[in-house]
């Protein structure tokens, strides 16, 4: 990439950085097995996905108070439960479901492609997740923040502005010196209106057959690029 480059880049994580959904999916099925619970997994991950913006719309509202993501997920979690009939999970079945999203994989090239990055600029996940979530899932799938910037550092979702500068306030940088980077237009969008720099790649198989956007960059992006790995191409590291 020609030009100015950032100081520190941040990354959407669900879908951009690990595959929310058949990270999801595997591990609630081995654990229905485990435990002997039949249910249909794959419609409760879809299900419970499709619960994430409605739920944090509620705060952002004002229906509810500040409440972490890990609070929401599991609110929408028992609702779903209760809904889809599933029957004879304890609340520890319960605890360790909800903490599935903490258990999430990385796209294959997010590693490689983040270590890569690493070398030169401050990198970290900026998402709706809350800090011990993204930590526990940065720990799990071995991906190499600098920094983790939570939504409950900022109380605050995004794409409210409080969180993309929110960054750059915390790290003491103005807004044009950030980099927000993305699987989706939506993000980038809010994030540019706020003055950050913007990096997308598509990552079409993150909603499996219900992929209905965000196959390809719809603006003109400060990078656009295949996967992380090529990022870093672009960014000459």
């Amino acid at each position: 990439m020609a030009g100015k480059q950032p100081v520190a880049i941040v990354f959407d994580t669900f879908g951009s950085v690990v595959d929310w959904r058949s990270s999801l999916i595997a591990d609630l099925s081995a654990y229905g097995t485990r435990r002997g619970i039949a249910a249909d997994w794959t419609a409760l991950v879809d299900a419970w996905r499709a619960s994430y913006h409605p739920s944090m719309d509620r705060v952002r509202k004002g229906e509810l108070p500040w409440t972490r993501l890990d609070d929401l997920h599991r609110t929408s979690l028992d609702r779903l439960v209760a809904d889809f009939g599933i029957k004879g999970l304890t609340e520890d079945d319960l605890v360790h479901i909800n903490l599935g999203w903490h258990r999430l994989h990385a796209w294959p090239d997010s590693v490689p492609g983040l270590t890569r990055l690493k070398s030169r600029f401050i990198i970290g996940p900026l998402s709706n997740g809350n800090v011990a979530l993204l930590l526990n899932m940065a720990k799990f799938a071995g991906i190499p923040w600098d920094m983790i910037f939570g939504s409950d550092l900022f109380g605050h979702f995004k794409p409210d502005p409080e969180t993309y500068l929110g960054v750059a306030r915390m790290l003491n940088l103005r807004p044009d010196q950030v980099m927000m980077a993305a699987a989706h237009n939506g993000d980038l969008g809010a994030a540019r209106d706020c003055g950050l720099m913007t990096a997308f790649f598509p990552r079409p198989d993150e909603y499996g057959p219900h992929q209905n956007r965000d196959y390809a960059a719809d603006q003109d992006w400060d990078i656009v690029a295949t996967d992380i790995q090529d990022m870093a191409t672009k960014l000459g590291v």
